[in-house]
């Protein structure tokens, strides 16, 4: 099992499929790095040689991945709710904060449904 950016990259997968089990890394820069480390996308991730794992770990390295990201996405979103904005608020009280209605659904940001008894009459 190939191990790139402190990740265990599966070897049953294609490259461009098994590099974006690496957070920060999608499909298109899957592509990017396997085409800048010339690396056929198509093979598997068992059938890499040495030659090839350097050049990716090489072209992986030129970006922000794993740990470092997600402490810069949560270092942007804490910002965000110390200056008080409108995202900086929807992000504090767990709603959608994109313009999302949220009368009907919504229901991934805000949980599951909590059933409110009638007032009696």
């Amino acid at each position: 099992m190939a191990r790139i950016a402190g990740v265990d990259i599966p070897d049953n997968k294609r490259g461009e499929v098994a590099l974006t089990y690496i957070y920060g890394i999608g499909r298109t820069r899957a592509n990017k790095i396997l085409s800048e480390a010339d690396v056929d996308r198509n093979i598997k991730a068992k059938d890499w040689n040495d030659d090839q794992m350097a050049a990716i770990r090489e072209a992986v390295g030129q970006f922000r991945l794993e740990g470092e990201l997600r402490s810069e996405v949560q270092l942007n979103i804490k910002r965000l709710q110390d200056i008080g904005c409108y995202r900086g608020i929807r992000h504090r009280i767990g709603l959608p904060l994109r313009g999302q209605q949220t009368k009907n659904n919504a229901r991934t940001r805000r949980g599951k449904k909590k059933t409110i008894a009638n007032k009696k009459k």
